[in-house]
């Protein structure tokens, strides 16, 4: 391997102000234009999650080329072959491979994203090159100048390069035909199974030494499971953020804000008058949004619906005793809580004698999630559900088969448009496997079916494969 990734503080004006960003290292040092591109995704808000999808393309592409040094002349075949053995493999069928990469194929989708993300950072790049030549370390120059060739001769490893917007292998191809890919249909494979729940609730995350990490836990896992947030997003819950619901005061208002945009809690503004989340973090805490991080106390944040010009979104409780639940669980809780010092605002802390006050982790939870399948005979398997964001799916499910209105759904889920929600609504196997079986009792039983005619069929419509409404619907704008 020619690279490696690390994590750095980069300063990039007098302020001393720093920005944690993924920088890639060779033997001669970074890269200068790939440190900046780094830079420019950080600013324009790309998740850290982004952010190392972007480095591990460019590593595996830098990695290749070294291992294959004065091979190819012509970048046509340099990414085809790049291609192809990301979706192959580098091991023959002894499994030797002379080049030292040792790379296992990769999956379609996989493969598609790495192109992406290789072909983002070239087309930025291309304006910059004849500006840039001199900086970049001479054993990767072919990558980072693709276009230079017509206006340099590079006397290098890949110097004979053409541009990469007038190679023979065009976009298109770089980026794969969606017409290749299979259509998932989500199923039973990712919602926790709804009648395994009561006991994994209660004898999982029950059987605890410390009883303040089993209501810990289940306060996160009703979060998810009774008011579908994903796992960060729970993780992200600040103490000061739940209150009595007024249109019921046994149960909890759950609010999870926006670390970097939602307002600052208690009323609070800095010196200069400014009043966010983030800004609050640094002045009292000294600390940075969880987003923001890239150390084991990251947390994700998807983006979605907010509910609130403040920058939160609420917790929609369904069915509505699990909000009963989480407040009383939560008054015992506070009070163990309360009884340690924190640095920080973050209701779920860690209980460990090395980290205690500490925020609780999502290597932490995972791992105790995992202790809590065991406990009741279980597998962690996110195929099977039994996975953190099956209870997600879970909660999306339940509010379907209670025919609540999808644009209500969507208001609980958080999703910005409806097909959002749509692996999360679909019926599962078994709903499937029982409707067909009474349909076909009402089959033998000579009772009339529902009418299934392609006009009444397409009166309805068909939202997955014509959204539009082009030839099914109600208004459809053509005719068969």
């Amino acid at each position: 391997m020619s690279t490696v990734t690390v994590i750095a503080k980069i300063i990039t004006d007098n302020t001393g102000s720093w920005v944690n960003v993924p920088v890639i290292l060779t033997v001669k040092g970074d890269i200068p234009l790939i440190t900046d591109y780094f830079l420019i995704l950080t600013a324009q808000g790309k998740s850290r999650s982004t952010l190392i999808s972007y480095a591990r393309a460019f590593r595996l592409f830098l990695d290749y080329m070294e291992a294959n040094k004065n091979i190819f002349s012509d970048p046509d075949r340099l990414l085809t072959s790049f291609i192809l053995r990301l979706r192959t493999g580098t091991l023959d069928e002894q499994g030797f491979d002379p080049s030292g990469l040792f790379w296992e194929p990769k999956s379609f989708l996989n493969t598609k994203n790495i192109i992406r993300c290789l072909v983002s950072f070239l087309n930025w790049l291309e304006p910059k090159c004849t500006k840039t030549y001199k900086l970049i370390p001479n054993d990767f120059r072919s990558v980072l100048l693709y276009s230079a060739w017509y206006r340099k001769n590079i006397n290098d490893f890949l110097g004979h390069t053409k541009s990469f917007k007038k190679s023979l292998l065009s976009y298109r191809e770089m980026n794969y035909s969606s017409t290749r890919t299979h259509l998932l249909v989500e199923g039973d494979a990712v919602a926790f199974p709804e009648e395994k729940f009561k006991t994994f609730f209660v004898d999982g995350f029950s059987i605890q030494r410390d009883l303040r990490i089993s209501i810990r836990d289940k306060l996160i896992l009703l979060l998810m499971h009774g008011g579908g947030l994903r796992e960060s997003e729970a993780m992200t819950l600040w103490v000061s953020d739940i209150e009595l619901d007024p249109l019921n005061n046994n149960s909890a208002l759950v609010k999870i804000y926006n670390e970097e945009q939602g307002v600052a809690p208690y009323g609070w503004k800095s010196y200069k008058g400014g009043n966010s989340r983030k800004l609050f973090l640094k002045e009292k805490y000294g600390r940075i949004p969880r987003v923001s991080m890239f150390n084991t106390e990251h947390l994700g944040w998807k983006g979605g619906t907010i509910d609130h010009r403040d920058g939160y979104i609420i917790v929609n409780w369904f069915p509505s005793y699990y909000g009963e639940i989480f407040l009383s669980l939560w008054k015992v809780y506070h009070q163990y809580r309360a009884s340690i010092l924190c640095n920080h605002p973050y209701a779920f802390i860690s209980f460990h004698h090395k980290y205690s006050g500490s925020p609780y982790t999502l290597n932490a939870f995972h791992q105790n999630y995992k202790n809590a399948l065991k406990r009741i005979n279980l597998l962690p398997s996110k195929h099977e559900g039994y996975d953190p964001h099956g209870h997600r799916h879970s909660y999306g499910r339940r509010l379907r088969r209670a025919n609540v209105n999808p644009l209500i759904i969507r208001r609980c889920m958080h999703h910005k448009s409806l097909d959002s929600q749509t692996p999360y609504t679909e019926p599962n196997f078994n709903e499937i496997s029982n409707t067909l079986t009474a349909a076909s009792e009402a089959l033998v039983k000579g009772e009339k079916l529902l009418d299934l005619s392609w006009e009444n069929l397409t009166k309805y419509g068909f939202n997955d494969i014509d959204p539009h409404q082009y030839f099914s619907g109600e208004n459809k704008k053509f005719k068969v």
